[in-house]
């Protein structure tokens, strides 16, 4: 699937693209292209210009309109940029007539994030879900692939060689689609089977954005080594331990990190991997408050929930990285409305999270603050459910000490 990777031999420059509609205002789009800056710092591009434009809609075949469209060509003309990002997907006729006007490479945001999980896959079973949903991707957009054979279009006697390339390569694409399905089909039973064979542990899984965290804290509760890094997507395996807190033993799962506008097409060839959101007795919601945008990504991850697993389930909200979070109060004589960045911490903690005691916790993994507080935590809703489970148990679990050690 060499059409998705980037090179890594050097760092290529990006030129960002996105579109401020009554969908989206300029601030979030703002937000937007940041998180998109560092998807191609991830996949190993530098981003540098941002370009948006006020549209209704998309234009739908260039996207944004010819002015801006040629705007953007003078410059990537100027400044040596091989790469154009789109924030949106784009269809295959988009991608044709963006790059016969500019003369680069075009990615969207769907293709540049299979990239980066492409990159990122490690074990033969992570490799297998990517290539799958590279190939969903691809598939319809395969007429973008064969300008250069100058394909004509349809009618009696005008069957070119690009058109019977297109019908060659579809078939070898959807054989390679059925195969790695079958293949997917064969590990989810043999995952399903492990996870059977775990008995009625209760079982805890971490979920949350991307980059939030949940990898380092991890490693903090199971004092193991779990890849963590401070870029998207640094765990794509789902990694399970078995966690003791006091004398209470129980199942901990790390899972791939959540985004906005996840493909639907790594949602369903991840199936397998969200399993473990799925069979999970307990979430921990992981949270970056120090994101200005945090409870966006709260709601980013609890839609994702609600399509992988309609079940309820009940959550303990980690708000993370509180030793980042800063704030800048308002001068008195300022009389516009109040931000994000002018609240501090213990001004949000009174707001909606004020209703939410035994839900919720604030730590930071890097500086183990509150760490105790949240394994106290865990211990109480994991008894909850443990007890319901294994009744004859519950003397057991009368006297926990946030202090004991946990292996």
């Amino acid at each position: 699937m060499k059409e998705f990777i980037l090179s890594e031999a050097k760092t290529e420059n990006a030129v960002l693209v996105g579109l401020i509609t009554p969908q989206q205002n300029e601030h979030q789009v703002k937000e937007y292209l940041d998180e998109l800056a560092f998807l191609a710092e991830t996949a190993g591009a530098k981003a540098v210009k941002r370009f948006t434009q006020r549209l209704d809609y998309p234009n739908r075949t260039t996207f944004v309109g010819k002015g801006k469209l040629q705007e953007i060509g003078e410059y990537v003309g100027e400044h040596d940029a091989g790469l154009v990002i789109f924030d949106d997907e784009l269809s295959a006729k988009q991608i044709r007539n963006i790059e016969k006007a500019l003369g680069v490479r075009i990615l969207d945001r769907t293709n540049l994030i299979l990239d980066i999980f492409a990159k990122r896959a490690q074990t033969a079973h992570a490799k297998t879900q990517v290539e799958l949903a590279q190939y969903q991707y691809m598939l319809p957009r395969l007429t973008g692939l064969w300008t250069h054979l100058e394909r004509q279009r349809g009618g009696i006697g005008m069957r070119g060689p690009g058109e019977t390339q297109i019908e060659t390569d579809r078939r070898i694409i959807l054989d390679r689609i059925a195969k790695l399905k079958k293949d997917l089909a064969e590990i989810d039973r043999q995952m399903s089977s492990q996870r059977k064979n775990r008995g009625k542990m209760v079982r805890v899984a971490l979920v949350g954005y991307t980059n939030v965290g949940k990898s380092t804290l991890m490693n903090l509760l199971c004092k193991t080594e779990v890849f963590a890094e401070n870029k998207l997507f640094a765990t794509l395996d789902t990694t399970v331990r078995k966690l003791i807190v006091g004398n209470l033993p129980f199942l901990l799962s790390d899972t791939v990190g959540f985004i906005r506008k996840l493909p639907t097409e790594l949602i369903e060839s991840f199936k397998s991997t969200l399993d473990e959101v799925r069979d999970a007795d307990l979430l921990l919601h992981v949270v970056d408050i120090s994101h200005p945008a945090f409870e966006e990504q709260i709601e980013v991850v609890n839609r994702t929930l609600a399509e992988i697993d309609k079940t309820p389930k009940p959550v303990i909200i980690v708000f993370n990285k509180i030793d980042t979070f800063t704030f800048t109060p308002k001068d008195e004589d300022d009389l516009t409305p109040r931000t994000r960045e002018n609240i501090s911490l213990n001004e949000l903690k009174s707001t909606w999270m004020n209703k939410l005691p035994d839900h919720c916790i604030f730590i930071s993994a890097k500086n183990k603050t509150n760490i105790d507080e949240l394994r106290s935590l865990m211990y109480k809703r994991v008894r909850e459910i443990h007890v319901t489970r294994f009744p004859y148990n519950d003397f057991l679990y009368q006297n926990y000490d946030s202090g004991d050690d946990v292996q």
